[in-house]
């Protein structure tokens, strides 16, 4: 592990997204004006633990109808915990439409025996190591687990390129940045970075839709 002990705020209420938004609008006007486009911005909290990390995996390279019908199905069989996954054959996640990669990455979150209340304690850094070690999770799920399942105020997911596209936008870029890029522009976000990145997804969404861009 590296880094000391957990620091940083955690998002709990729309108050502390409301704080967020206020600190980063004085910092810099192109967020005031792209706040008074988008409104209120969602709190986004989501559970915590094997279920939904599980999820994200079975979300990766899916429409979204797919990856709540493997949930679903995931859930009907009661393959939510990582015992019941650790025991289940291949047919039998199969058969809830995982494929033969996502049936292994099933099997590695469910070995991997994270401890979900320990990671509420890590610094932001451990947490996505933690997680990216585990095959299956790659920085942007770790990512967005860190910020959206614990809460955490200062995580970005600088390789998302709904962020990207609406950065390049927001800051009048020449060109969408890349992930090194993003990172790089995302200091000046810290302490509330999550909260950035709530903005931008918002901001592209209207963006996208004025636009009509599919």
């Amino acid at each position: 592990m590296v880094g000391g002990p957990l620091s940083g705020r955690i998002i709990k209420s729309d108050v502390c997204v409301a704080e967020g938004m206020v600190w980063l609008c004085a910092q810099d006007a192109r967020f005031a004006r792209a706040y008074e486009r988008t409104g209120t911005l969602p709190l986004r909290r989501k559970p915590e633990g094997f279920a939904e990390l599980l999820s994200a995996i079975m979300s990766q390279q899916v429409s979204v109808a797919s990856a709540n019908g493997i949930c679903a199905r995931l859930v009907a069989a009661g393959l939510v915990d990582p015992s019941r996954v650790a025991a289940a054959s291949e047919d039998a996640l199969r058969a809830c439409g995982l494929s033969r990669q996502k049936i292994k990455y099933a099997y590695a979150l469910a070995a991997a025996a994270i401890d979900f209340e320990a990671l509420r304690e890590l610094p932001d850094g451990d947490v996505i190591q933690t997680l990216t070690a585990v095959s299956g999770i790659g920085p942007w799920t770790a990512e967005i687990y860190a910020m959206f399942s614990l809460g955490r105020a200062d995580v970005f997911a600088h390789g998302d390129l709904a962020l990207q596209e609406a950065a390049k936008v927001l800051f009048d870029l020449p060109a969408r940045p890349s992930e090194k890029e993003m990172r790089a522009m995302a200091v000046a976000w810290s302490p509330w970075r999550s909260v950035a990145a709530r903005l931008l997804w918002a901001y592209y969404r209207l963006e996208k839709d004025r636009e009509g861009i599919s």
